[in-house]
C-alpha cells in the first residue's frame, strides 16, 4: 500500500479517518466463552471422578462380605428358629447406636410366610436389643456358633447416603450450565449456529493464486477484501461496503474454492456454514441459528460469512401447496432481516454460493442484501489452460505434454472436471509404472471422462458388433461430410459406460450461441446411425433410442423456444413446467390453442423426417465409404479423427500400436505382427 507523506503545510495536517470497525478480533463476548469453557471442563472432570468413585464404592459394596441372599425376619421368627435349634451360625455386628444386628445362617432352608406367600430362607438378619452372657448361654445350648464383627464406619454410611444425591445435584447443575451457555455439542444447543471459524494455514491454505479460469469473480472478491482492509480508501468518495456477494454458476466451476481463497487472502475472521445446517426438525431452530450466526459475526466485525448451497434455505416463499408458515420460511425471514433489516450489520459481508439461482427468493436477491451477483461460469480455453497449470503443479509431466492442446481439446469441462482429468491421467501413469505423466495418459483420461469407462470384458456377438460398427460409422461419416458439424474426435465400438459404441465430437472453439444450420446438422448426425442400420441391414433396432430422444428435443426447441420454424414463426411456446413447491402456480396454463399444438407437432415431425431422409441420402451417396470404414472400425475397434480423414482420402493406415498399460510398450499379436 502506498502511504501518503505529509509535506509540512498546515492545510495538509488532517486527522486520518478512523476505521469504522473494531479490528480487535476476540473482544466483546469471547472472554466469557473462554470462562464458560473452563467451567465446563471443571464440571466435566468433577462429574467423571464422582461417577468413578461411586462406581467403585458400589462395586465394593456388592462384592463385600455381606450375604446379599440374607432376608430380614421378625424377632419372633428368630426366636422360633433359635428355640428349635435351626440356626447353625451367626455374625453379630454392633452399630454406633449400641444396638446389635444378627446375620444368621440356618442349618436347613426353612419356609417363612410373607404376606400370604411362602419364601425359602437360608440366611437371615434381624435386630437384637441386648446381647449379654445369658443370651450367649442360650446360643450355646442350642448348638449355635457365633462371632462378633465391628460395624461399618459412620463416614462410609454417610457416603452411601449422601453421594447419590450429590451426583444427582452435580448432573443437574452441569445440565443447567450447558443450557445457559449452549455448548457446541450439548443437548440444549439446538439454536446455536454451526458456523466454523476458518483459520487455514500451511498446505491447506488457499489463495487467489490457486484459483484460475474466473478472473472476473476474483476481481469482485478482491475488491471486497480490500474494502475490509482499507475502508477509508473507498469511504472518502462516499462508497459503501457491499452487504453480500452471490456466486452463481454450474456445479464444479469453483465457487467454494473461491470462498476458501477469500478466507486465505483476508486477514479478518471468516465464518463458513452450509445452508442445510440452519434447518432442523425442531420448529424455530433455523431462525435461532441465523440470529446466533450474526451475533457471532457482529462481535467479530469486520468479518466474512460464507453460506454454501444457500438454496437449501433461501428458496422462494409461498409454496403452491399447504400453508406458508413453515420452518424453512421462518429461517429465510430471519436471514432477510439480519442481512438488511432495522439494525445495520456494519462490517459483516455475506458470501453465498448456489447453482440454482432460479429458485431463490426475490427478496434475497435485491440490492442491499446481495448487492453483487458474480457468475462463475465454465472456463474458456485460456481459463482451462490456467486451471490445468494449477492442478499439475505437483504432477511430474513429460516434456511432450502440452497443456494448451489439452485445454483446446476439453471444451465445456468445468474446473472440477479438469481436476478429475489430471487425477485420472496420473492414475493411468501410475498403473503402467510410468515415471512421468504423458500425453497418452491425458488422452486416455479424456476418453474415459468424455466417453465412459471401457468395458472390454463385455461379451458381444459378431452380429451385434457389426451392427454397432455401421451405426457408429454412420454418425462419424455424417460428422465428417456435413459442413456445419463439430469435428469427430474418436469413434469406437468398445462398450463404454452404458453404450455399445460411442462417437465423440470436439468443437474447435468454445461456442455460446448456435445457428440454425448447426442445429439441423446436429439432428442429421444424430439420425445417421439409425439411417446406416436401415440402409445396410434393412431393419431397425433399439440402439438408437438415445439418438432419437436427443434429436426430438432439439427439433422441439427449434420450434417452441428458438423460433426457427417458418411455419410457426418467431413465437415461443416454451412450457417451463415450474415446480409447485418453489412458489409457482399449481396449474400450468397453455399459452396456445389446440390448432397451434397440432402445427407444432407437425413441424417437429417434419424436421425429424426431413433430417432422416437427408442422412439416408448422404450415406447412400457414400455407401462404399460406409462399408470400407465400418470394416476397418470392426477390425481396429477404435478410430480417431485423423485416421478417419486418412481413410476418406484413400490413404492406408499405419499398423495399430496399443500401449500396454504396464510396460508402456507396443503389444505384439499371436502371429508376430504389431497390434
Amino acid at each position: 500500500m502506498n502511504e501518503m507523506k505529509n509535506d509540512g503545510s498546515p492545510n495538509n495536517k488532517k486527522p486520518s479517518p478512523k476505521p469504522p470497525f473494531n479490528n480487535n478480533f476476540g473482544q466483546g463476548g469471547n472472554n466469557n466463552n473462554g470462562n464458560n469453557d473452563s467451567m465446563n471442563k471443571i464440571l466435566k472432570t468433577v462429574l467423571i471422578w464422582g461417577i468413578g468413585i461411586s462406581g467403585l464404592l458400589f462395586l465394593w459394596n456388592f462384592l463385600g462380605t455381606k450375604e446379599h441372599s440374607e432376608k430380614p425376619i421378625t424377632y419372633s421368627e428368630y426366636s422360633y428358629f433359635l428355640n428349635n435349634s435351626k440356626i447353625a451360625s451367626a455374625v453379630i455386628e454392633k452399630s454406633q447406636l449400641n444396638d446389635f444386628e444378627l446375620h444368621g445362617i440356618l442349618k436347613e432352608p426353612q419356609k417363612v410366610n410373607r404376606s400370604g406367600r411362602e419364601e425359602i430362607v437360608s440366611g437371615f438378619t434381624t435386630k437384637l436389643g441386648v446381647v449379654d452372657s445369658k443370651t450367649e448361654e442360650i446360643w450355646a445350648s442350642k448348638g449355635m456358633t457365633w462371632s462378633y464383627k465391628d460395624s461399618e464406619n459412620i463416614w462410609t454410611m454417610l457416603m452411601y447416603s449422601i453421594l447419590p444425591w450429590a451426583l444427582i445435584f452435580g448432573v443437574f447443575f452441569f445440565m443447567m450450565r450447558r443450557m445457559q451457555n449452549g455448548g457446541s455439542k450439548g443437548i440444549f444447543s439446538f439454536g446455536k449456529s454451526r458456523a466454523r471459524l476458518l483459520n487455514e494455514t500451511g498446505v491447506n491454505r488457499k489463495t487467489f493464486a490457486d484459483v484460475a479460469g474466473c478472473d472476473e469473480a476474483k476481481y469482485e472478491l478482491q475488491e471486497v477484501i480490500e474494502f475490509l482492509k482499507e475502508p477509508a480508501k473507498f469511504q472518502k468518495l462516499g462508497g459503501k461496503i457491499p452487504r453480500g456477494v452471490l456466486l452463481l454458476g454450474p456445479p464444479g466451476t469453483g465457487k467454494t474454492l473461491l470462498a476458501r481463497a477469500v478466507s486465505g487472502e483476508a486477514n479478518v475472521p471468516f465464518f463458513s456454514i452450509s445452508g442445510a445446517d440452519f434447518v432442523e426438525m425442531f420448529v424455530g431452530v433455523g431462525a435461532s441459528r441465523v440470529r446466533d450466526l450474526f451475533d457471532q459475526a457482529k462481535r467479530s466485525a469486520p468479518c466474512l460469512v460464507f453460506i454454501d448451497e444457500i438454496d437449501a434455505v433461501g428458496r422462494s416463499r409461498g409454496a403452491g401447496l399447504g400453508g406458508g408458515h413453515d420452518e424453512r420460511e421462518q429461517t429465510l425471514n430471519q436471514l432477510l432481516v439480519e442481512m438488511d433489516g432495522f439494525e445495520q450489520n456494519l462490517g459483516v459481508i455475506i458470501i453465498a454460493a448456489t447453482n440454482r439461482p432460479d429458485v431463490l427468493d426475490s427478496a434475497l436477491l435485491r440490492p442491499g442484501r446481495f448487492d453483487r451477483q458474480v457468475v462463475v461460469d465454465r472456463p474458456d480455453v485460456k481459463g482451462r489452460e490456467g486451471i490445468l497449470k494449477v492442478h499439475t503443479k505437483t504432477i511430474p509431466l513429460s516434456s511432450e505434454v502440452n497443456l494448451e492442446i489439452i485445454a483446446r481439446g476439453t471444451p465445456g469441462l468445468s474446473g472440477a472436471d479438469l481436476a478429475n482429468l489430471v487425477n485420472e491421467a496420473a492414475l493411468f501413469a501410475a498403473r503402467r509404472n510410468g515415471e512421468t505423466v504423458t500425453m497418452y495418459d491425458f488422452e486416455s483420461a479424456k476418453d474415459k471422462i468424455l466417453m465412459g469407462v471401457e468395458r472390454k470384458s463385455m461379451v458381444i456377438s459378431d452380429k451385434e458388433k457389426e451392427t454397432t460398427a455401421y451405426h457408429e460409422m454412420g454418425h462419424a461419416l455424417a460428422g465428417k461430410l456435413l459442413p456445419h458439424s463439430n469435428p469427430v474426435h474418436k469413434v469406437t465400438i468398445i462398450p463404454r459406460g452404458r453404450a455399445l459404441g460411442v462417437t465423440s465430437y470436439l468443437p474447435n472453439e468454445d461456442a455460446h450461441t448456435y445457428s440454425k444450420d448447426f442445429i439441423e446438422t446436429q439432428i442429421v448426425t444424430l439420425l445417421a446411425g439409425r439411417a446406416a442400420e436401415k440402409i445396410v441391414f434393412g431393419q431397425m433396432n433399439t440402439g438408437a433410442s438415445s439418438d432419437l430422444e436427443r434429436a426430438s428435443t432439439l427439433a422441439r426447441k427449434m420450434v417452441c423456444e428458438w423460433g426457427m420454424s417458418d411455419v410457426i414463426g418467431p413465437v415461443t411456446f416454451a412450457n417451463k413446467h415450474e415446480e409447485v413447491f418453489l412458489g409457482r402456480e399449481i396449474a400450468q396454463p397453455r399459452d396456445h390453442s389446440e390448432e397451434t399444438a397440432r402445427l407444432i407437432d407437425n413441424e417437429v415431425r417434419r424436421i425429424l423426417t426431413e433430417s432422416m431422409a437427408q442422412s439416408e441420402q448422404l450415406l447412400r451417396d457414400n455407401i462404399d465409404l460406409l462399408h470400407k470404414t465400418s470394416k476397418i472400425l470392426l477390425e481396429r475397434e477404435i478410430l480417431d479423427g485423423a485416421e478417419l480423414d486418412q481413410i476418406i482420402r484413400g490413404e492406408e493406415l499405419a499398423p495399430k500400436i496399443n500401449m500396454s498399460p504396464i510396460t508402456n510398450a507396443p503389444s505384439i499379436g499371436a502371429k508376430g505382427q504389431v497390434v
